[in-house]
């Protein structure tokens, strides 16, 4: 039974995240908006080693544990935040939990849409990552991401994939956004009950990222991409998320392409929810972080 704190957060994003999207209007006010801040908290960089780097016009952050040997392992981190919006401290907690772990984190912040669009993010993340395993063996890095950065985590594997490279040893998804068209009959039964996303704002979010290409395109849909070769995947996900629909069918392509995939679900969990300060999203937090300390 879902928790009373996630009953109350559900009552509470119902009200402010999902307003944002449940009109044109109110996204494209969304879209055209400042960016926050993207900068790690201050307490954080107090407590771990933070280094910031340009790559390609681009800020690349990486954490490390304070103190102590160069990190044997690595995490590469994709934020979320619909194509629009900047990495959070809601995103800068769990990656500060991944640094506990003796990882080394590094996070890449891509261009947002409207003043940049994917076509950007993919060299850029290449590069980074093409970095990273030059330091740290891919063998050794978890390839991660939640909602719109988990898409881009997904498209980045299959990649690695197609051009014979070593992709990551795992990866550790929240919700990826991993079909941008949003036209599955199925998540018609899921969107009443979904107190974060809204289908009508989604597509002017993905509009502006696509900045003119297909939705369907396997850069921007990596359902639609190739499977074969891809790394092990972990998803996470609540029931009540809206992209439950299509990550149900990323898990039969992937098994199908002989790629493993375990789809954890939980129940009345809305979008992204391991991110967020509640019971349910905790026991999440605990045990992608036994993943990394296994992996």
């Amino acid at each position: 039974m879902p928790s009373v704190t996630l009953h109350a957060l559900s009552l509470l994003f119902r009200r402010t995240r999902k307003r944002q999207l449940d009109s044109v209007e109110r996204a494209r006010q969304r879209i055209a908006a400042p960016k926050d801040d993207p900068s790690p908290p201050a307490p954080l960089r107090h407590r771990y080693r933070v280094t910031e780097r340009e790559v390609a016009g681009f800020p690349v952050y990486t954490v490390r544990p304070s103190g102590g040997p160069e990190p044997q392992r690595a995490v590469f981190y994709l934020h979320g935040g619909a194509y629009v919006s900047s990495i959070t401290p809601w995103h800068w907690r769990l990656i500060a939990l991944m640094a506990d772990q003796g990882c080394r984190v590094e996070v890449p912040l891509y261009g947002l849409a409207p003043q940049h669009t994917h076509r950007e993010a993919h060299p850029f993340l290449d590069r980074v990552w093409a970095d990273l395993v030059a330091d740290v063996p891919a063998s050794r890095t978890v390839l991660a991401g939640d909602s719109a950065g988990g898409g881009l985590a997904v498209a980045l594997d299959q990649r690695l994939a197609a051009r014979g490279q070593e992709g990551p040893a795992r990866m550790i998804l929240l919700a990826p956004c991993v079909e941008a068209t949003l036209t599955n009959p199925d998540i018609a039964g899921i969107e009443p009950h979904d107190p974060w996303l809204a289908t009508v704002g989604l597509h002017e979010c993905v509009r502006a990222w696509a900045g003119g290409d297909d939705p369907a395109d396997p850069r921007l849909s990596p359902l639609y991409g190739e499977h074969e070769g891809a790394a092990p995947m972990d998803v996470y996900v609540g029931t009540r998320d809206l992209l439950l629909p299509d990550l149900r069918r990323l898990r039969e392509r992937r098994l199908a392409a002989g790629a493993r995939t375990d789809l954890i679900t939980c129940p009345g969990a809305f979008h992204v929810y391991p991110l967020v300060p509640c019971p349910e999203g905790r026991r999440a937090r605990m045990r992608i972080l036994a993943s990394l300390r296994n992996t």
